[in-house]
């Protein structure tokens, strides 16, 4: 194997999404700053969300940031750090004018301030109903903050490395010196050699069949980490959206339903008034995603089938509008203009004209409200006695701060990239004034890339899509929308017979080196195994029922007993080690969910 190309940054970050990006912005104003991504940064998943990032300006009626607080640990049923969720709630506020200052283009109201939609669990604390809190550009959200941030990467001369994978940690006990990478094109390896690292490398939601996650959401960076000894907090608490593209899972964003749109059963039923009374469709994540797999067990699936309708059509919104007491209607144009590319997708992909038509969606695993365990400027804790990992940091959905706690709210995932992405460029700016840059140690690269050349020249017989077919089959059976004890045990058997198999019989095809995405698959299945392997450990362990960790067995949320973060840390036998730590309360005492 030729050695490793050595290059030399003060800070190196992996990833080039909306946290990514932030970081380096701000990392880059003192320090030589290199974004390693292994897609065109453009291409990250945050260009995927929809329906607008959360902040209270207050632009459409009255609102404040402490009602968006309380709606965010609300919605979290109580589970998120309502010290990390002040943090998220009072700066996300500047953080979506400093982007617009940076000349993202949201869409603006008559007095040219920026417009703002109503969504799922944003309420007037006052009196309950939906207030306007998505600040949006049209749906195409995280598509142009996407592109506003790469823009002004570019205008402050960041360092790329696209279509870099990066593939390692390199940890020397309490310090890191940076990361091993392959450069996709040649399959070469490099290390970046640095005072401080940073993961932004998005969620990991391939480990179940329907999923509105892109196939490079595997989640490397939080398997890479936990390989290195770094405990992942909260993994039992994966959200599924409710409203997925059936059978594709694309998403529909909550968006529809914040400018009218309604569930429909197969009776022709707006079934959320059963539900969630008050707030209807605009109810949180985690109970409208269990009210469709209720309605489907029950048998009110449309056509006997396991999906329901989302629809938006003009003559259904606004019928309900006016059974609502709201003075408005929505047109055609309305639509085309507020949700063109949920039209295109649904016309592309189903055939089905929202203007006419309803929709046909069902919850698709979405994302991962826990991650790389982080305090608010985004350091990496080492166990739950909050000690902190110097160099090292993550943010994005690959980082539990935690804000999203057991559910997390719509918007608050673009909010939470680049709220704590920018507090992560700041400290390691911070860090690497004062930081030596610490030598490597001997042949850092030597492990993995012993671990690529076992993949490449195994002589195996399975292949990576029957193995990932598998884990995607178990996992939906058996850690989903609703669990319990013996189907979640049923998966950890499962898992464990993945993982050895995995291990002993994984073969690829191609022996190459060039674009040999075969190899990095296989790579990247090992990541999604191990992740979800934690993800059945936590769950199992957890004997309540609390937001998107919903059991049959154990119905009731049990703030007594769980009121707890987990922490499940991979041991060198391959089994998890669980410990907890206590959720941060604050003026918001836990209480009973209503709607």
């Amino acid at each position: 194997m030729a050695n490793p190309t050595v290059h030399t940054f003060d800070a190196v970050i992996v990833g080039a999404g909306g946290a990514g990006m932030m970081a380096a912005l701000y990392a880059g104003k003192s320090a030589n700053v290199a974004v390693i991504s292994k897609l065109y940064p453009t291409r990250s998943h945050t260009g995927a969300a929809q329906g607008g990032i959360g902040a209270a300006l207050a632009n459409l009626e009255e609102d404040k940031w402490e009602w968006h607080a309380y709606d965010t640990v609300k919605g979290s049923d109580y589970l998120a750090d309502q010290d990390a969720v002040d943090v998220l709630c009072q700066d996300a506020i500047d953080v979506v004018v400093e982007l617009e200052h940076m000349g993202l283009p949201f869409d603006r109201i008559e007095n040219g301030r920026i417009s703002q939609r109503r969504f799922g669990g944003h309420t007037n604390n006052e009196t309950n109903r939906p207030v306007y809190r998505a600040c949006h550009a049209a749906d195409r959200t995280g598509h142009m903050i996407l592109q506003t941030l790469y823009q002004n990467c570019l205008k402050n001369k960041v360092n790329f490395f696209d279509e870099y994978q990066v593939v390692d940690l390199i940890r020397v006990d309490d310090t890191v010196r940076g990361v091993v990478a392959i450069n996709i094109a040649d399959g070469s390896f490099h290390i970046f050699h640095s005072k401080a690292v940073m993961f932004a490398t998005g969620g990991w939601g391939r480990c179940w069949e329907v999923t509105s996650n892109a196939h490079s959401l595997t989640g490397d960076g939080a398997a890479i980490c936990m390989r290195r000894g770094i405990p992942m907090q909260d993994m039992e608490f994966f959200q599924f959206h409710p409203t997925g593209i059936f059978k594709l899972g694309i998403l529909i964003t909550e968006g529809v339903r914040g400018e009218g749109g309604v569930l429909i059963n197969g009776e022709g039923e707006r079934f959320m008034e059963r539900y969630a009374p008050s707030i209807k469709d605009l109810a949180s994540r985690d109970v409208v995603s269990r009210a469709i797999y209720l309605e489907v067990q029950a048998g009110r699936g449309i056509n006997g089938k396991n999906y329901v309708h989302l629809d938006v059509t003009p003559e259904t919104v606004n019928h309900y509008f006016e059974k609502d007491g709201e003075d408005m209607r929505i047109s055609r144009e309305y639509i085309e203009q507020k949700l063109p590319d949920i039209a295109d997708f649904t016309r592309t992909y189903l055939g089905v004209d929202p203007v006419k038509d309803p929709m046909p969606v069902q919850p698709t695993a979405h994302y991962a409200m826990g991650g790389i365990p982080t305090n608010v400027d985004s350091e990496v804790l080492l166990d739950a006695e909050n000690r902190v990992l110097p160099g090292l940091y993550a943010a994005g959905e690959v980082a539990c701060v935690s804000v999203h706690g057991a559910n997390r709210l719509g918007t608050n995932s673009l909010t939470d990239l680049v709220v704590f992405g920018k507090r992560a460029g700041v400290r390691m700016a911070d860090f690497c004034d004062s930081a030596e840059l610490l030598p490597l140690p001997d042949n850092p690269a030597e492990e993995i890339m012993a671990e690529f050349d076992r993949i490449r020249n195994n002589e195996g017989n399975m292949k990576t899509y029957t193995l990932r077919d598998r884990m995607q089959k178990t996992m939906t059976a058996n850690v989903s929308v609703f669990r319990v004890h013996d189907q979640m045990a049923k998966a950890i058997n499962d898992m464990d017979e993945i993982k050895t198999d995995y291990t002993r019989f994984i073969t690829v095809d191609d022996k190459g080196k060039q674009f040999n995405t075969d190899l990095l698959e296989a790579w990247e299945l090992g990541c999604l195994i191990d992740l979800a392997r934690a993800t059945a450990a936590s769950a199992i362990a957890r004997t309540e029922s609390r937001g998107a960790h919903a059991r049959d067995d154990y119905p009731e949320r049990d703030d007594d007993n769980w009121l707890t973060h987990t922490f499940a840390t991979l041991q060198s036998d391959g089994s998890f080690e669980l410990t907890y730590k206590p959720v941060t309360l604050g003026r918001y005492e836990p209480k009973p969910r209503v709607y």
